[in-house]
């Protein structure tokens, strides 16, 4: 019969430590405004107000409502010259009623003359590829020999050139928006609706900025199918390694819809890219009130561990060992703690999945013993107090650790 051997304190495999942090790609800081995007900077939140950018005082009320609840970059649509003109004075009263908000204007279909005016009043302009040098359509095409590639390639060079150097004279920003649904005619005969059309498309793009010596750049390859905007952003990262660059992506599922669906979406693609350390600036692009958009983004990068912005409460999902509503009584402590950003807390219903499920909440409130509660700083038990009085204790815990503020 075999001898097992005995284990002792040399034989035993030493635990290895696994770093769970997010180890986020390295890439160049872009300044836009008084916003830094990449770098060791944290990860920027946006979105974009749906108020005609010709309502002057409509919109300074749309990026106002956005920047107080955390939206760090805004961005405006700027369809014509008119709207071009009317973004300098949404820029002046901003700063005249409230204070300077970093502004990207969005510019499509053959916008050179637009996207330099606005140029001159907001910090950062955003074009997209397939659009900023519009074609039309040739249906009778089937494919481009290389010369005709190569020519239209020189054309884009020259009409957006202009634009490349105000911008890198007024040290200003661009974001090379790529969307998988407008990809120029060429791309998609060449490469296909690929996540390979997307990256070449952004590619050919960003040698255009860099054969002026502009490098201020944010790369975005959004599309509405998470598979297509993991795929695409992952080998734009590949692909930029292989040439050196080091731009910062904005991330982003276009279109992902409404409601829960929508915010899964966007979940299940910017997660998925942030927590392989892709990603420096997010917008969750919701079929709903932009201001609906924020909480989403800060949600996910505190999740990731990325950003602390909001308190994280630890809860179990109940079950028939709970000793007492546990729905009801995590929506009580929220309440009551909610605004003491940078707390943990966790709320659990039973012995078994508290304390030692708490991990590391800098308070618990666990349910023990019928009709009681017991209160804990980290995993060291503090007290035992009637369940009616859970929250007033756990709040006078906090404040006897001086790490109460008030509401």
């Amino acid at each position: 019969m075999q001898t097992l051997p005995t284990l002792t304190t040399s034989n035993i495999a030493s635990p290895q430590l696994i770093d769970t942090t997010v180890k986020r790609r390295k890439t160049r800081t872009v300044q836009v405004g008084n916003v830094a995007i990449g770098g060791n900077n944290p990860v920027v939140v946006q979105s974009m107000i749906n108020e005609d950018t010709l309502d002057i005082d409509g919109s300074v009320a749309g990026i106002r409502r956005l920047h107080e609840i955390g939206c760090e970059i805004v961005r405006v649509t700027v369809p014509s010259m008119a709207h071009a003109k009317a973004l300098a004075e949404i820029k002046q009263k901003l700063i005249k009623t409230y204070q300077d908000v970093p502004i990207v204007a969005d510019v499509h279909h053959n916008g050179m003359k637009i996207a330099l005016e606005v140029a001159q009043h907001i910090e950062k302009v955003r074009i997209n590829p397939g659009l900023y040098v519009f074609e039309k359509p040739d249906f009778k095409r089937t494919e481009y020999t290389q010369a005709e590639f190569d020519e239209i390639g020189e054309k884009i060079g020259e009409t957006l050139a202009p634009l490349v150097i105000a911008l890198r004279d007024q040290g200003k920003a661009m974001r090379i928006g790529v969307n998988h649904g407008s990809l120029a005619e060429r791309m998609l005969f060449t490469y296909g609706d690929t996540p390979e059309g997307m990256v070449e498309s952004a590619v050919e793009f960003i040698r255009i900025c860099e054969s002026v010596d502009y490098h201020n750049l944010v790369i975005s390859l959004k599309a509405s199918r998470v598979p297509v905007m993991v795929a695409a952003y992952r080998l734009m990262v590949r692909r930029m390694d292989e040439l050196g660059m080091d731009y910062p992506l904005h991330l982003g599922v276009t279109e992902a819809g409404d409601g829960e669906y929508g915010r899964i979406k966007s979940t299940a693609g910017m997660a998925t890219l942030l927590t392989d350390g892709i990603g420096d600036t997010i917008r969750a692009s919701l079929t709903e009130a932009p201001e609906k958009e924020i909480p989403v983004c800060y949600s996910i990068l505190q999740a990731l561990g990325l950003r602390k912005t909001m308190v994280e409460y630890v809860a179990c999902p109940s079950c028939g060992r709970t000793l007492f509503n546990l729905e009801e009584v995590l929506h009580v402590v929220r309440e009551a703690t909610k605004h003491l950003t940078g707390l943990d807390i966790a709320v659990m219903g039973c012995i078994v999945n508290g304390p030692g499920e708490m991990a590391d909440a800098d308070y618990g409130y666990v349910g023990k013993t019928p009709g009681y509660i017991s209160l804990y700083r980290g995993r060291q038990e503090i007290k035992k107090v009637p369940e009616e009085k859970g929250v007033e204790e756990l709040i006078n815990l906090i404040k006897a650790d001086g790490r109460w503020v008030d509401p």
